[in-house]
């Protein structure tokens, strides 16, 4: 519900003017959407992405959506907090978030920006 009222409210039309008037690049623009998800939920970052920009800016199968898929997907990992996967684990193995950034962050983040690398080499 809290995307869909900042879509009708407009803010995430503003948001991907925003986004492209400042960087005017799919890969830069899905790469920040994969860092917000390391501290949001990247189901809602996806459901944002989604409203901000539509199937007529980039129809299905666009590159724009599959490296979404990949960033919001894999740039949640960077901080556990950022699925609700790694805050169960968190929960279950009472594994500490400062633990994890010290000894688990910089390895996401380099494995995030190597898939994101390796993804503009194939296209």
């Amino acid at each position: 519900m809290a995307v869909a009222a900042l879509q009708v409210g407009g803010h995430l039309l503003q948001l991907s003017s925003l986004l492209d008037r400042t960087f005017d690049n799919i890969y830069v623009i899905n790469t920040l959407i994969g860092v917000f998800s390391s501290i949001i939920d990247n189901v809602p970052i996806v459901a944002g992405a989604m409203g901000m920009y539509s199937l007529e800016v980039y129809p299905a199968d666009h590159a724009f959506w599959e490296l979404l898929a990949f960033c919001a997907g894999t740039g949640g990992s960077i901080l556990i907090i950022g699925s609700a996967a790694g805050v169960a684990i968190m929960g279950i193995f009472k594994i500490d978030f400062i633990w994890y950034l010290k000894r688990i962050s910089v390895l996401a983040i380099l494995g995030y920006l190597a898939g994101i690398g390796i993804y503009i080499l194939l296209n």
